[in-house]
């Protein structure tokens, strides 16, 4: 029988999770980590944005609506994370066509950018510069999203945005920082600084921050429609501001000028693609395909841990180890990608013999997903260096009263995007074309290209029980996204975790690196055991802000969020009872 090992801590959790709060306002204004209740649920890193989705939900939109509603908020709120000059990828479930479907809203890189056109330019150049601004992708998907699954229309979707950005919101300290973490690079734009340093100084605590610019250009995109950004005017002050980045005089910034075409814009597409899907426990587990390495990882580490007699943390380090060296090796936006071999069991088995007592020697070579699969056979290959990838992007679920469910991640990259915002619009460009491999590196499926969408590690996830949806789950964090969307599940199916307490529990994330970052609530409980067994860890203060949601029977729905990480987020549902 194989045996699962549960961490000593987890138990102690449960304290981390205030799932019955009761504050002095009604439950509906305030912003609580665990929510339950019927006719529909929410996570967001934001109240405003979880507002906006259950104020849908509440007047008879879908999952999509809602979902769409509160990505535009959070394009208000939480505009260094995500925006419509962004992209992402949503995994979505239709009750009655009882099927997973998944919407690629990547970016992708000009039809002037080639293999060698980030080379030799030192990375932090490349974040803040015009060059690194891929082509917008979230506008395409809010559109196609709701044409083939929506009841509402783009106008009406953006409405809830249209509002926050003109009242304002309150300023709260993640918000506070972020800009003072960015306020070196904001000043040296014009547009920017004038934006977000009003009085040349981030905006303090309590204060109420407005972006009417952005309100107008909601306002114009719901009037004029996706076209107005995909070759009309929008796009026009997109390629202007990439082009020409607004540089404040006497900057010493060096300033890279982009490759985007207004052609660009014209020819992109959001795309419907199959999901990955595995089986694991008994239960079916579906991601994002290429050009996300989310649904590939995932789905390969899980399927390693359950080829295995046992299954611990460090059993979790490991599996991810081996699925990131395979990660780097194989997935791109390329034809051919291995995807069936990497998600099959014969791989899975043979990747899962190389895991012992002890951590396996830096780095672990990839395997070779060939379908001739051997007991324990020895990788011969070369591991890929990991790319850099921003720390930030947003994560949401949401479920709805005729059981559709959706997670959906969207973002602008690093936090700031390239700093640049696009003067009149109110609105920060992405960085996305920086999740490229810089190069130069022979046989990367990573490199960039013309037309390419760069490789994401974004993990929006649907679990399936007998057919039907019982849990879903996502996170920010570049490439630690997959290691936290694991975690999550790890915790909640291998250990026994409930939801809140598999969210809420400490974090540390193996990606073929030499050393495993770990939160310090982690290493205070188990790097001990961990470093008798070969792992080596460096401190990561916080890794990833998921949002995550399960039926947990009789129409009853548990929506969960962060009580802690990135200031805590917000779950609510429809109503508390029936």
């Amino acid at each position: 029988m194989r045996r699962v090992i549960v961490p000593a801590a987890a138990a102690a959790l449960i304290a981390l999770v205030p799932a019955h709060p009761a504050p002095a306002e009604p439950l509906s204004e305030q912003k609580v980590p665990v929510a339950e209740g019927y006719g529909g649920a929410v996570a967001t890193v934001d109240l405003d944005a979880s507002k906006a989705a259950i104020s849908v939900l509440r007047k008879g939109g879908n999952a999509v609506d809602a979902a769409v509603a509160a990505g535009a908020v959070l394009g208000v709120t939480e505009p260094y994370s995500s925006g419509l000059a962004g992209g992402g990828f949503m995994v979505y479930y239709d009750a009655r066509q009882r099927k997973a479907f998944t919407i690629d809203g990547r970016e992708t890189a000009p039809k002037a950018m080639t293999s060698t056109s980030l080379e030799g330019i030192p990375f932090e150049q490349g974040v803040t510069s015009g060059l690194s601004a891929g082509v917008p992708g979230t506008v395409a998907n809010w559109d196609l999203a709701l044409r083939r699954f929506g009841t509402i229309s783009l106008k009406q979707a953006l409405q809830p945005a249209i509002e926050v950005a003109s009242e304002g919101f309150v300023v709260d300290q993640t918000f506070h920082n972020q800009t003072a973490a960015n306020a070196a690079r904001f000043k040296d734009f014009t547009s920017t600084a004038q934006l977000y340093l009003p009085n040349g100084a981030p905006p303090p605590v309590g204060s109420i921050f407005k972006n009417p610019e952005l309100a107008d250009t909601y306002r114009q995109l719901g009037k004029r429609g996706p076209g107005w950004l995909y070759g009309g005017q929008l796009g026009k002050d997109i390629v202007a501001t990439v082009k020409r980045p607004p540089v404040t005089p006497g900057s010493t910034r060096n300033v890279r000028p982009g490759l985007m075409e207004l052609d660009d814009l014209r020819a992109y597409r959001a795309l419907m693609r199959e999901p990955t899907k595995i089986s694991y426990k008994g239960m079916d587990v579906y991601g994002m395909a290429p050009p996300s390495s989310g649904g590939s990882t995932v789905g390969e580490a899980l399927n390693i841990l359950e080829s295995l007699p046992e299954a611990g943390l460090h059993e979790y380090l490991e599996a991810s180890r081996l699925a990131f060296a395979d990660r780097g090796k194989y997935v791109g936006d390329i034809p051919g990608v291995p995807l069936g071999e990497l998600l099959s069991d014969g791989f899975a088995k043979e990747r899962a013999c190389l895991i012992g007592d002890k951590a396996m020697p830096h780095p672990a070579p990839p395997g070779n997903p060939d379908g001739a699969y051997e007991p324990c056979a020895q990788p011969t290959g070369s591991a890929t260096p990991i790319t850099d990838e921003g720390p930030e992007t947003t994560h949401l679920v949401v479920a709805d009263r005729w059981g559709n469910v959706i997670a959906y991640n969207l973002t602008i990259e690093s936090t700031g995007g390239n700093g640049i915002v696009v003067p009149g619009r109110g609105v920060l460009l992405n960085n996305e074309l920086t999740d490229f491999s810089f190069g130069p590196a022979p046989g990367d499926p990573n490199l960039p290209g013309p037309g390419k969408r760069p490789r994401s590690s974004m993990a929006p996830t649907l679990v399936f029980d007998d057919g039907r949806p019982v849990l879903a789950a996502g996170s920010p964090g570049g490439s630690t996204i997959i290691t936290t969307v694991l975690q999550i599940l790890v915790n909640r199916y291998e250990f026994g975790m409930s939801l809140p307490e598999a969210v809420a529990a400490p974090r540390a994330t193996q990606r073929n690196t030499a050393q495993t970052l770990a939160e310090q609530a982690f290493l205070d409980k188990y790097r001990a055991e961990l470093e008798a067994r070969g792992h080596s860890f460096a401190l990561n203060p916080e890794i990833g802000a998921a949002t995550a949601l399960e039926f947990i029977g009789r129409g009853r729905v548990q929506a969960v969020a962060e009580p802690a990480r990135r200031g805590g987020g917000s779950a609510m549902v429809v109503a508390p009872t029936k």
